[in-house]
């Protein structure tokens, strides 16, 4: 019988195959090693494949796309209430494969080879400024122990390597300064490095005219509008402002029963990096709100009734919905109306 549906188990070395026909009678189940994955499918009509949306799912969507499949990527909450009982490959496989003919499964649009290279310039950075702020807080608190403190921010920062870098210090020992240089010169290179990163961002973001549209948001620099340039790159797969604020993760968590509506703090799910620029972005805002409170009216009327960080949100939210309005109509964002919204 001619195979019509597959469930595929991705993992580093060792996939699971679980192959049904069009009568839904099991044809295939087997395991394959990762050089066996292509020349397995090479041998096979088109037909639908199933993979769950997590790592390297984009690279094998794009290499059986090539073959000829129809490649369905899921996300893989969604995948896991049609695990049978144990959770092993075998089930996850026939689990993918059954829940990917359902007709209400939510699927996750493929990513290019280029979507996924932009996209790693803003993991790199990230991760290299989480290392920074690790190398700041150990020479923070190794200073402290000998009795040297510095204000919080850059200016503190830039005094405590001055100190680092006197050579007639008699306030460290010698030890320690030895092991302080090290941790000094680790931070001015990656100082570096995320500089360099930021100066290709700019590039990407100047080459890119949504990007450069969504720049006009107020909250919304570089990073922002070049991170939501490169995740959303169709923008229509979205139903409206609020479905790509739900996606983000920006909404209410909802608990409803029995016909009462109870809506909680934001759920937290969707895209992490997203919600945190957009979050921080609204953060900038409002400060510049409570400085100048007739320039942004409906925001001070909001801080006057809410806490700072719930109008922080709300206004994260506004501004999601507005960059996918500003993606889907292709213009620009007015910053005296919103201002005055």
């Amino acid at each position: 019988m001619q195979i019509t549906t597959i469930g595929l188990d991705i993992a580093k070395n060792v996939f699971q195959v679980h192959a049904i026909d069009n009568e839904e009678k099991v044809v295939v189940r087997k395991q394959l090693r990762r050089g066996q994955v292509i020349r397995f499918f090479e041998e096979l009509p088109p037909c639908l494949v199933g993979l769950e949306a997590c790592a390297t799912a984009h690279y094998w969507a794009r290499e059986l796309t090539k073959l000829g499949h129809e490649v369905r990527l899921m996300p893989a909450r969604d995948v896991k209430a049609y695990v049978k009982r144990n959770k092993n490959d075998a089930a996850d496989a026939e689990a993918i494969c059954e829940a990917v003919r359902r007709p209400t499964m939510r699927y996750v649009q493929v990513k290019s080879a280029e979507q996924q290279a932009q996209l790693m310039q803003h993991r790199a950075r990230d991760l290299l400024m989480h290392q920074r702020t690790q190398l700041i807080n150990g020479i923070r608190s190794h200073l402290a122990e000998l009795g040297i403190i510095a204000p919080q921010g850059r200016e503190g920062v830039k005094e405590l390597l001055a100190i680092i870098a006197k050579d007639a210090n008699t306030e460290l020992p010698n030890n320690a300064r030895a092991s302080l240089i090290v941790l000094a010169a680790q931070l001015q290179a990656l100082q570096t490095t995320i500089g360099a990163i930021e100066k290709r961002i700019v590039v990407q973001h100047r080459a890119n005219k949504e990007s450069k549209r969504l720049q006009t948001i107020p909250g919304i620099g570089v990073i922002g509008a070049s991170a939501i340039a490169s995740t959303v790159t169709n923008p229509k797969i979205f139903r409206s402002g609020r479905d790509f604020a739900a996606w983000i993760g920006l909404v209410p968590r909802e608990d409803s029963t029995g016909g009462k509506r109870r809506l909680g703090p934001i759920s937290k799910q969707g895209d992490r990096y997203l919600r945190r620029i957009l979050v921080v972005g609204a953060v900038s805002v409002l400060r510049r709100a409570k400085l100048n409170p007739e320039k942004f009216p409906w925001l001070t009327r909001l801080l006057a009734r809410r806490p700072f960080k719930v109008v922080a949100v709300a206004l994260a939210n506004k501004m999601a919905r507005i960059a996918w309005a500003l993606m889907i109509s292709g213009k620009t964002c007015r910053a005296a109306r919103f201002a005055a919204a």
